[in-house]
């Protein structure tokens, strides 16, 4: 069973930055197509960022211009910089992996918590 596993989540202050990690052992990472997904509380998980496996790159308008999404293939680890930070950003970020052929395999993380907070 694959298991994608998250890192770098917290609690920042409005206009701060965090970096999250998500690292996919066990998978054929450069050809997966990689994204950043997040859910609020009381609200549908949504699509944050997402880098494809020939690399290109798509955002939600909610986060253009201030975060960026990243991808190691060689580390097998996908990253999302998020500079400033407001509170509505505050939700749990889930990394999501799907083969690029065959979109019925895919995966998810367990989530990391990320609080945008004075």
């Amino acid at each position: 069973q694959v298991q994608l596993v998250e890192s770098g989540g917290g609690l920042v202050q409005p206009g701060g930055s965090l970096r999250l990690s998500c690292t996919a052992p066990g998978i054929m990472f450069s050809i997966y197509d990689m994204a950043w997904y997040r859910q609020a509380p009381g609200k549908q998980r949504e699509l944050a960022a997402e880098a494809s496996s020939g690399g290109r790159t798509n955002y939600a308008d909610s986060v253009k211009g201030r975060f960026t999404i990243s991808r190691d293939n060689a580390k097998n680890t996908v990253y999302l910089q998020m500079n400033s930070l407001k509170p509505e950003d505050t939700a749990v970020y889930y990394c999501h992996a799907e083969h690029s052929l065959f979109t019925s395999r895919f995966y998810w993380g367990q989530g990391t918590q990320v609080t945008v907070s004075s």
